[in-house]
């Protein structure tokens, strides 16, 4: 059995280790609503930025713009959002077990140390890594969007994916891979953006009036650009929403265990004390007996 030293420098160490975890706690509790927040405003305008898209393209017979034909596809793009720091559970973990699915003929881009460490250990065909700020806006994402859509354009990929970590509740996160190019199937594109931020997914009101575009493929491809802007934009989001609900309740779990911890121990202690006390009676009553 451990001294009762031993025991008390331990009971130390797991009180000091509580107090960081509970920090930490704190911290991540107020990320975690301003992220919520964020990500859940952000959902209105992407769906109707997506049943625009879907109005417009309707109007026309036909549609030439490359963003919205599908064509053969050689390297999948896919973009991963991942966290730079670790303490969120098995946030991470999740992510990486979805792209182990992935066969090795994709091409990743990386959001997060951690994905792009992943993706350098599997050896993975990594085109470029970013990082982006705890608080990102719509201009901190841009770049991504541009190398995504230029990489898209040079035929170095041919579809653009998303890989990240779904936001459904506090205690619920789950990673999902969605398709964003090819816009070539609208309508369910629009079905599932609906189904995913679980909205009313009746259509707005039609505008019976005529439309006439000039140039059509080139407002259509501001479009489709702008769209995928916002929609990796509100991905992003959500990934730092479930990122910060994944760390709280983790470290509100490391919080009540390092409590279980120190009752457990001070109860050793205690018993450790009162077994060296009993000893110390036992020899003074033996050396008292023997003289």
């Amino acid at each position: 059995m451990p001294n009762t030293r031993d025991i008390r420098i331990r009971i130390k160490g797991v009180k000091n280790t509580r107090q960081i975890t509970r920090a930490m706690q704190m911290v991540a509790t107020s990320k975690m609503k301003k992220a919520q927040d964020s990500a859940r405003s952000g959902r209105p305008y992407a769906m109707l930025l997506a049943d625009i898209i879907g109005t417009i393209a309707d109007e026309f017979e036909e549609v030439t713009q490359s963003y919205f034909i599908e064509r053969p596809v050689k390297h999948r793009g896919i973009l991963v959002v991942s966290t730079d720091k670790g303490l969120c559970g098995g946030l991470n973990g999740n992510l990486f077990r979805e792209l182990s699915k992935i066969d090795n003929s994709a091409k990743f881009v990386s959001i997060g140390k951690r994905a792009s460490q992943y993706l350098s250990r599997t050896r993975r065909d990594l085109l470029a890594d970013f990082s982006i700020p705890d608080k990102p806006t719509f201009a901190d994402i841009r770049n991504i969007v541009e190398f995504m859509l230029r990489s898209y354009d040079e035929g170095r990929i041919d579809t653009i994916e998303v890989v990240y970590t779904s936001f459904i509740n506090t205690l619920r996160q789950e990673p999902e891979l969605i398709r964003l190019f090819p816009l070539n199937d609208l309508d369910s594109m629009v079905e599932k953006l609906h189904s995913r931020f679980q909205s009313d997914s009746s259509p707005y009101p039609k505008d019976n009036r005529e439309i006439l575009i000039e140039n059509k493929d080139v407002v259509l491809a501001e479009l489709a650009s702008l769209y995928l802007k916002q929609e990796i934009f509100q991905l992003i989001l959500e990934s730092q929403a479930s990122e910060h609900s994944a760390r709280m309740v983790a470290m509100k779990s490391a919080t009540d265990n390092a409590g279980s911890l120190i009752d457990d121990l001070t109860l050793q202690y205690n018993r450790a004390r009162q077994a060296a006390i009993t000893q110390e009676i036992l020899e003074i009553s033996a050396a008292s007996f023997s003289q």
